[in-house]
């Protein structure tokens, strides 16, 4: 897969940002599995999200929306999610496209290391921002 610039926005590219986590490669904090899981969703690794997902509260499968387009992730805050750490927090905002329409997710995802790995367990907050018409009037 060649990607010019990784999705999440952190990295120069996808295979030296996410690329290597979505390999098999550990993320170190939770705010890392945070931004590999929106680079997951945008593109397209079902089999990431999975995985990275706390068995607990993990789904049977997941199905993403072909027509949802990821197009920005900004980093809120964290809390926790280091290396000495056991739980953490992340907020995020995830900015999409579907169809014409844009639109935002704001979230508050709990985390926990399990087995040394960061896994995502829920959202504690979650808001989807009003769904506009795309700028360009359509």
């Amino acid at each position: 897969m060649s990607i010019n610039r990784c999705p999440c926005g952190f990295g120069d590219s996808y295979e030296t940002c996410c690329g290597p986590i979505h390999g098999g490669a550990k993320a170190s904090t939770a705010a890392q599995v945070m931004r590999a899981r929106y680079s997951a969703f945008a593109v397209g690794r079902e089999d990431y999200l999975l995985a990275s997902w706390h068995p607990d509260t993990r789904p049977v499968d997941l199905e993403l929306e072909p027509t949802m387009r990821w197009v920005g992730l900004e980093m809120i805050g964290t809390t926790g999610g280091g290396m000495l750490d056991r739980t953490a927090t992340v907020e995020f905002m995830a900015r999409y496209r579907e169809g014409m329409r844009d639109g935002e997710l704001h979230e508050v995802s709990r985390f926990d290391k399990v087995d040394g790995a960061w896994l995502y367990v829920e959202a504690v907050e979650a808001a989807l921002g009003q769904v506009t018409g795309h700028p360009s009037g359509d």
